[in-house]
């Protein structure tokens, strides 16, 4: 049985949890899975509904009076609990059902002032990124070693997915035929909590996704939390910090790389 002295602190718990929900994905891939539809074209599998439990079984017995809010169960626990558990059992499902390896499981934890603990696991790479809010980590096997971001590699991950809150002022497409953005940067697209986790540990130099407030999402938050803690410079595609009211997400590696891929989309606070 699971209990709180078996993973004293948030960070070993997010790393626990999402590790479990890790080895079900590992486990279950390149099965025939049943689809569950959930409109608009998307879809979850058995793998995630799985993986979630596996992920809410390490929380409900390591910190049972927190409430979680999964991608697939949805909230369990009180709506203003002031520790919420945020999870998404498999970031990339479309990639996984179709049998490509680039995905991830995320668990972050707000506790009132953000996501400031939080996990996010490769199940096929076998590497946890994790953070405490104050510094950020990749633990391969039982060694960690910090996140150091760099925008030396120049690949910058665009998300292209609709719908596009933001246009026409702002498209992920439009930034790919910037002629500026081709002369500096190669396009990318994976899953979004890799990409994230990449831009922290300096495999990518930025990421970038229109939206709305994007950092009390499921599918964001432990790669935004990821990102601060590692120093990356993170906003909305408007300039604006992550919050309440905000527009998508640029995450870069550096303040240059920031500025210069904010100068080519051009909203500035004016996302509508």
């Amino acid at each position: 049985m699971i209990t709180t002295e078996t993973y004293p602190g948030d960070t070993d718990v997010a790393v626990a949890a999402a590790r479990a929900g890790a080895d079900v994905v590992r486990g279950l891939y390149g099965r025939r899975l049943a689809r569950i539809d959930k409109g608009a074209g998307d879809f979850a599998t058995e793998a995630d509904v799985a993986a979630e439990q596996a992920i809410l079984d390490v929380l409900r017995a390591a910190r049972p009076d927190d409430t979680v809010l999964g991608e697939e169960g949805g909230r369990r626990g009180a709506a203003d609990a002031a520790r919420e558990w945020l999870v998404d059992p498999l970031c990339g499902t479309l990639n996984y059902a179709v049998g490509t390896m680039l995905v991830a499981v995320n668990v972050a934890l707000r506790d009132g002032v953000g996501a400031v603990t939080a996990a996010v696991a490769d199940p096929f790479g076998g590497e946890v990124f994790h953070t405490d809010g104050a510094s950020a980590w990749v633990r391969d096997g039982g060694a960690d070693a910090p996140l150091v971001p760099s925008p030396g590699t120049r690949l910058v991950d665009v998300n292209l997915d609709p719908p596009f809150p933001s246009a026409p002022g702002f498209r992920g497409v439009d930034l790919l035929a910037h002629p500026e953005f081709a002369a500096r940067f190669r396009p990318r697209v994976v899953s979004t909590s890799l990409a994230l986790a990449w831009v922290a540990a300096g495999r990518r130099a930025a990421y970038v996704t229109d939206g709305g407030d994007l950092s009390g999402s499921v599918h964001f938050a432990a790669g935004i939390a990821l990102c601060r803690a590692a120093g990356c410079v993170v906003t909305g595609v408007d300039g604006a910090a992550p919050g309440e009211g905000g527009c998508g997400l640029v995450a870069a590696a550096d303040a240059e790389t920031h500025e210069l891929l904010m100068s080519m989309i051009g909203l500035r606070r004016n996302c509508q």
